[in-house]
């Protein structure tokens, strides 16, 4: 599994659904051409892992978004059985601190045999600097997440995630090999949601970003498909 230079298809779509059936509807419409997937909390929590194998049985790469968060190994053994499931990239908190990173990736191995990429999570985008500092954080996001983006790549994570305002900074900083994924963003015209740091799908990868991960605009929308012919057809553009 290579984490140099983001290959096609840079869309996450995120399947943000409250159970399997209306997600599987949505994914018997698309292909892994198109884009790749992520399962999330609620999703996970309802549906389980076999959801995860059966998208991965159908050609699609699998972000597993939970976002792990415990003692080193607690999180080691909930990443070996991430990996087990066949997923493409998993994620854990880098708020969890330098060990339990080390011990997330010691769990899946070192790089090349097809292990799942490995990326810890900043930022939420959902928080602003007021958010940090009543939680005791000081700082913009944009400070924490480059501190904890730091600390991931020193414990050997492949990438983080951040919102695609972070990821300018992030890319200059951490070099062209470490995986940017980026939620909060919104094609043009579309609600900003609960997302407060956005930004569209051509400005973030013009910031720097591998992967967008995009929700509502597409698994609301009528046409799912032409949504993300266009939005590749815009990132293609730049390139």
């Amino acid at each position: 599994m290579t984490t140099g230079h983001a290959h096609k298809p840079r869309i996450i779509v995120a399947l943000d659904f409250p159970a399997a059936e209306p997600a599987l509807e949505l994914v018997s419409r698309l292909e892994p051409g198109l884009c790749r997937l992520k399962v999330g909390k609620e999703l996970f929590t309802r549906a389980g892992p076999r959801l995860v194998e059966q998208l991965a049985d159908r050609g699609f790469d699998v972000f597993l978004d939970l976002k792990f968060h415990d003692i080193p190994n607690t999180v080691g053994r909930a990443c070996q059985a991430a990996a087990d499931l066949g997923v493409w990239m998993l994620n854990v908190h880098a708020l969890g601190g330098r060990r339990m990173m080390t011990a997330a990736r010691e769990a899946l191995g070192g790089p090349g045999g097809g292990r799942p990429l490995l990326i810890a999570v900043t930022v939420l985008t959902s928080l602003d600097a007021a958010d940090l500092a009543e939680i005791g954080l000081e700082g913009t996001p944009a400070e924490q997440a480059g501190r904890l983006a730091r600390l991931s790549h020193e414990a050997g994570m492949d990438g983080v995630v951040c919102s695609p305002r972070e990821a300018q900074g992030l890319r200059h900083s951490e070099g062209e090999g470490f995986v940017l994924v980026t939620p909060g963003v919104r094609p043009v015209g579309a609600t900003a949601d609960d997302q407060r740091r956005v930004m569209s799908p051509t400005e973030a990868v013009r910031s720097g970003a591998d992967y967008l991960v995009i929700g509502r605009p597409v698994t609301q929308a009528d046409d799912p498909v032409s949504v993300l012919l266009t939005i590749n057809a815009d990132i293609d553009a730049l390139i």
